[in-house]
This record gives C-alpha cells, structure tokens and sequence, in this order.
C-alpha cells in the first residue's frame, strides 16, 4: 500500500522528475526539480500557501513516483517528453498539435529536387520552412517548377538518364529533362541555384528576368506566351509583397508572446528565416486559475520546441523565464549549436515583440466567444447533465448498448466522454456469451459484468505495483453510468454494482416513441429534462454514439461471416421462410420451442418445411437426412 507520509521521507536529494497520480493511476501532473525531496515535499506541506490550482491538484494525489536523472537538464528534457506523451491534466496544455511543412533541396544530388516535406531529417538537404501553410508550401512549389523547370522525379541521375522516355512536365515546359542529357549538370545547378535565392527572399532577379520575358514576347506578338510570363510574374510579385517584415542581420528567429485572460491564454509567434518574415501563428492554451504570463510561456516553450525539428539561433520573448538559462541550454543540444532567448527592451526587436503581443490580443478576443461557445457543448453540456440529477465533479461518463439480429449472438458497447467529448481511444466492445435470444437485460448484465470485473482486476495488480507488460484497459471508472434505456437498464447495472460492491451513480436515458432520449431515471424516478439545452444534444449524441458503435461492431462481424442466424443451417429454409418465421414467432426462441402444427401455420410453411424446423432443433442428425425432395424451397 502507497503511503505518502512513507514515501516523502525515501525521496532522494538528486535531480529528476516527478509523476503525480490519481486514484485511478491517470498522470495527473509531471514536473521536474533540482531536488526531488524538497520539491515534491513542497505539495504535501499544510504550511506553505499554494495557489488552487496546486490545492485542487494535491487533493486528486493518490500516490506519485519519480525519475533520477543524472542533471536538471536531463529532467528537463525528460518532463518535456512525458508531458508530450500523457497531457496531464494540471500541466498547462497546448490546444493545438500542429505539424509545419517545409521546402527540401536536395542539394547534395547531382541533379537536385525541389520539393514538399513534412518534417526535417539530417540528410545533406537544405530545408525552408517551417510554413504555417501547406497551400502556400505547394503554391510556392508549382511556382518555382514553372520557373526554373526542375524535375520532380525519383530517378537516380546520372545513372539512369536516357533509360526512359521524358515525363508529361517535359512535354509542357516545366522540366528540361535532365534524365534524357537535354540540359548539363552545370545549366540544371544554375537553375538550381536561382531557386535557392528565391526560397532565401531575393526575388529581384527574377522579376527581372519574367519582366524581360514577357516584354520580348510582346514584342515578337507573341500575346499567349507573353501572358504566360505576367501569370508567373504575378505570382512572383504576390509572394514578394508578404515579405513586409525584413531584418538586415539575416538570422533565423522565432518572437514569441502571449495574451491571457481568466478563461483562455493566446500565444502569438513569428517565425523569421535568414531575416525574413516567413509566416506566423497562433496557439491557444487552457491555464489553471492563477497562472502568470511566466508560466503561459514557459509551458509553452518546452512543448512546442520539443515537438518541432527545427530551432532557430534566437527566440525573443516579451518577459524573463524562470528557467531560462535552462531551457537555452536545452534548445541549444537539440539545434547542435548555441541558442539565445532574448528580451528585448527597446528599438526593433522591442516592436517585433510587442506586434505578436498586439496579434495575440486580437486572436484571444476574437476567439474567446468561440471558445466559450464550444465549452458550453461539451463541458457545459456535461456540468449540466450533472446538475439535473444532483451530482458534481461528472468528469468522465461510460454509456452502454446491446445489438443483435433477431436474438442471435448479440453485442455489447461500451462508449466513453470526458468532460463532453469523445474519447474513441477508450471505446470497448463485447460479444455475449452466457446468453441466448432476446434478452437485453441478460445481455446488459454480462457487459457490465464483464467490464467491472476486468477493471477491479487491473486495479488490483496496480495498486499491487504488477503492471509488467499490463495493458490498462478497464482501471479507469466512471463518475456516471449512462444505460440506454430506463427503470429496466438501470435496475440491472445498480444490481451488477451493487453485488461487485462498486459506488457509482446509474442513470438511465428513457426513449420516447420516436427512440429519442425524453428524460433521465435517476434513483427510482424519472427527471424530466430540457429538449432545448446542451446537456440534451450531449446525451442524445452519447445514445447514438453507444448505438451506432454497437451497430458497427455487429455489421463488422457480419461481414466477416461470425454471425449467423441458426435458421440458416436448417435444410430447405432459405430467406423467405426464415423472415416468415421471425415476424411470426419474433424470435428464436419462441421457434425452438413451437410445434409441427404452430411452425406450418407462419406465411409460406407447409408441413415438410416446417418438420425440418421441428426435427432440426430436436434432432438435429434427424433434420440433416431431409432431401431437397421433401422440403419446396422457397
């Protein structure tokens, strides 16, 4: 058993990073620390005046471990990683995931691409990027195609040219086909070279040149071709004209800032290649009640740095950072060379800074509506489904359904939403064993069964500290049980709970006559609730997520030929006569158990038909001589 009070006194005075968790072994927060024994004390000391987020945190502790590394910047680099890899709950989280493009050169071939690329690797090319837009990455491609003609195939040259015909871009003018010999190694890396100017910023002498172009083709009446050249200048033109931002030093840096408010946090960055503005984005992160501005960006830093290939020589930053000095020497293993995170005070550094503070300003007060907006469908909607039946604190619900065709080898659902939203990852389905026929309830009872036991299982080797190779699928219990049904489902899930001695609240979503969720039956009585609110959208959409995942699982099954109905193995019973029996008798077990004289009276059976159904469930051996001569198909 883990006793904190124990635990405390053994923590070691190395450097390293600490994992807190909650009862149900959910990463609730990751940090780091100089000294483990003292930071973590910190958490645990009733003395020391802690903010609410770090009250509210500590309340949620069930037990925590740590990792001794060998240097505060091995922590560092380790809490960066392990916030990546579980988003815990109190770190402050980036909203957003987002992977930038680049532009490869492949310079070290003899006859070099241009081409897209989604991430950087260390393989001799030159990279652009990274881009806040994949459109413009691929604009900027087709551009600079038409305008230097440079392959984009896969061939291996020179080994390979003249072994096949040239491409379709030959034949339309945006390749000079380097693969049949029709340009030198020496022309092509003049082109080449002018592409590398152009991706650096230097568009000048390729204005000039489309500029000359154009007017000699005019000149000679040569209108198609002369437009052709005012397209691509044009374009030229319009990518030129987005460089407003240029800065004479030619470095690479990323100016950052930020933009808070009680209820969301903005951070603005501008991203700047060899000098030159080359786009721009936005972050949004949710922060804990009383968090500064020092801690919006450092959180900040530490997850996007450590999810992007590329870092520039300098950040600036609108404030100092606790640990700055730290997290430099950190950005400065991972680009392989020095790099400086500056606070600039005055001139235009000071003004850049200040720009994104203006940006992510007016990003934060355009999108707060929106984002309240979105938090009033999912938490909001989960806040009120809680407040119709009297509980707080509904943070993760579990909701159930039963599917099946006409009684045969039914399946079970199991659905989950935190905080009213999804979480598919955790979604888990089930085929009944222990029940034959309609019975829903019999059905239910085996899920939830089935469920709990594996959970309170995993619980157990958890707790035991004998997670090995354990894959955690069922520890996590729910806040509420939502049943797709009322008194009924409702009844049988408290039953299950009851004799697993589990406490959780069960609630049921009763149906009107158009299968649609009308109430809520909750404790022996039926709560009406408003069809016009959030809280109703989220249960209906929870009711047909649970339908429609059972549904799937059954059509899946189907597909691959795991479910049958037995009718189908009866002789001379084909597809007629087998619906002719359900809709009479309405499901399979009322048939096994009917006579000669009850099976012939179902539409289209006559007396052979219906002796094969009677002997096929009595005697089967019997049912398997019948020929095709005794039986009319249908």
């Amino acid at each position: 058993m883990f006793v904190i009070e124990d635990e405390l006194k053994k923590l070691p005075t190395s450097p390293g990073v600490y994992l807190m968790h909650d009862k149900d072994d959910r990463i609730i927060y990751v940090g780091k620390a100089i000294n483990l024994r003292n930071r973590v004390r910190q958490y645990f000391q009733s003395s020391r005046d802690k903010t609410m987020k770090i009250q509210k945190m500590v309340s949620h502790i069930d037990h925590f471990e740590y990792i001794v590394t060998g240097s505060e910047l091995e922590a560092l680099v380790l809490e960066c990683n392990l916030i990546k890899e579980h988003s815990p709950r109190y770190n402050t989280m980036l909203k957003d995931d987002k992977a930038y493009p680049y532009i490869r050169v492949t310079v070290q071939e003899d006859y070099p691409r241009v081409m897209f690329s989604r991430s950087m690797k260390r393989d001799k090319s030159r990279y652009f990027g990274p881009y806040t837009s994949v459109g413009a990455v691929r604009d900027t491609l087709d551009l600079l195609h038409k305008i230097y003609k440079i392959r984009t195939c896969n061939r291996s040259l020179p080994k390979e040219i003249g072994k096949e015909r040239p491409c379709l871009n030959y034949h339309i003018h945006q390749c000079d086909a380097p693969c049949q010999g029709y340009i030198s190694k020496e022309e092509y890396r003049t082109h080449v070279e002018g592409a590398l100017d152009f991706l650096k910023g230097n568009y000048d002498p390729v204005l000039k040149s489309l500029e000359k172009s154009m007017q000699e083709a005019a000149a000679k009446l040569e209108f198609e071709e002369a437009a052709n050249w005012r397209e691509l200048l044009f374009s030229v033109q319009k990518i030129a004209q987005k460089q407003r931002i240029t800065d004479s030093d030619m470095e690479d840096r990323d100016i950052i800032s930020y933009a808070l408010n009680d209820e969301d946090a903005v951070v603005q960055i501008f991203f700047m290649r060899e000098g030159k503005m080359i786009g721009r984005d936005h972050f949004h992160l949710k922060p804990e009640t009383e968090e500064l501005g020092q801690d919006i960006l450092e959180a900040f830093v530490k997850q996007f740095y450590a999810g992007t290939p590329f870092i520039p020589k300098e950040i600036y930053l609108p404030l100092e950072l606790e640990d700055q000095e730290l997290l430099a020497g950190w950005l400065s293993e991972k680009r392989g060379s020095k790099v400086t995170l500056l606070v600039p005070k005055k001139g235009d550094r000071k003004k850049l800074v200040d720009l994104a503070t203006d940006n992510a300003r007016m990003v934060l007060n355009k999108d707060t509506e929106r984002i309240v907006r979105e938090e009033k469908k999912t938490k909001g909607a989960a806040e009120q489904i809680a407040g119709w039946i009297g509980l707080t604190d509904v943070h993760r619900m579990e909701a159930f359904d039963i599917s099946h065709i006409s009684g045969t080898q039914s399946v079970g659902s199991m659905v989950v939403f935190e905080d009213g939203k999804s979480r598919n990852a955790e979604y888990r389905k089930f085929r009944i064993h222990s029940v034959e026929g309609n019975n829903d309830y019999a059905s239910m009872e085996e899920v939830l069964k089935r469920r709990f036991t594996h959970g309170l299982e995993e619980k157990k080797q958890l707790a035991a500290k004998e997670k090995g190779e354990l894959e955690v699928r069922f520890a996590r219990f729910p806040d509420l049980l939502l049943m797709d049904g009322g008194k009924g489902q409702v009844h049988v899930a408290e039953k299950v709970l009851a004799e697993l001695q589990i406490d959780i609240p069960v609630c049921g979503m009763v149906k009107d006559d158009n299968h649609r969720t009308r109430g809520l039956y909750f404790r022996d009585e039926e709560l009406p609730i408003d069809t016009h609110s959030e809280g109703f959208h989220l249960l209906t959409h929870i009711q047909d997520e649970a339908h429609r995942f059972a549904i799937e699982y059954h059509r899946s099954l189907r597909s691959k030929g795991q479910i049958h109905s037995v009718l189908d193995d009866i002789p001379g019973i084909g597809p007629k006569r087998r619906k002719a029996l359900m809709k009479h008798f309405g499901d399979i077990g009322a048939i096994r158990e009917a006579s000669e004289e009850e099976l012939a009276q179902a539409e289209g059976m006559n007396a052979a038909s219906a002796r094969s159904v009677y002997l096929f469930f009595r005697a089967p051996e019997t049912a398997s001589k019948i020929t095709a001569e005794m039986v009319d198909p249908d």
